[in-house]
C-alpha cells in the first residue's frame, strides 16, 4: 500500500516535472527523454515505468549526473532534467542561448544523517 502511494506521488511529480521541465514539447512526440542526477534516477525510473504502462508514452531515463543532465537539457536533447542542486547561472545562460524555456520544481531535498550504535566505542 505504501509503495503505491509513493509511486502515485512520484507519477504526479513526473507529470509536472522532476526538476526542470522544458516547454519545447511537441504533441507528435511519443518519447519523453529524462537525464541527470544519479540520486534521483531510481525514483524517476520507477515512475517512468508506471507512466509508460498507464499512457503508452515511451520514457527514457539516463544517468549522466546533474551537470551532464543540464548540458543535455540545455541542448534540447531531453525534456526533463533530474538534478540534486539548483540550475547554475552558466546553465541558465546555456538554456537561454538555445531558446530553452523551463520551470524548476523541487520535489525532494537530500539529507544526510549520521547514526551510531550505542555500543560503538570507536566513533
Amino acid at each position: 500500500m505504501k509503495s503505491n502511494k509513493i509511486k502515485n506521488l512520484g507519477l504526479a511529480a513526473l507529470v509536472a516535472s522532476t526538476f526542470a521541465f522544458s516547454y519545447n514539447i511537441h504533441a507528435a512526440d511519443k518519447t519523453i527523454a529524462i537525464d541527470g542526477s544519479s540520486t534521483v534516477y531510481p525514483i524517476t525510473e520507477a515512475v517512468a515505468e508506471d507512466f509508460q504502462k498507464k499512457t503508452g508514452t515511451k520514457v527514457t531515463v539516463g544517468v549522466s549526473g546533474t551537470g551532464g543532465g543540464f548540458k543535455k537539457f540545455c541542448r534540447g536533447e531531453t525534456m526533463i532534467s533530474n538534478a540534486s542542486r539548483p540550475i547554475s547561472k552558466k546553465e541558465m545562460d546555456m538554456c537561454a542561448e538555445s531558446g530553452i524555456t523551463y520551470i524548476e520544481l523541487p520535489i525532494a531535498y537530500d539529507a544526510l544523517t549520521v547514526v551510531t550504535n550505542k555500543g560503538n566505542d570507536w566513533a
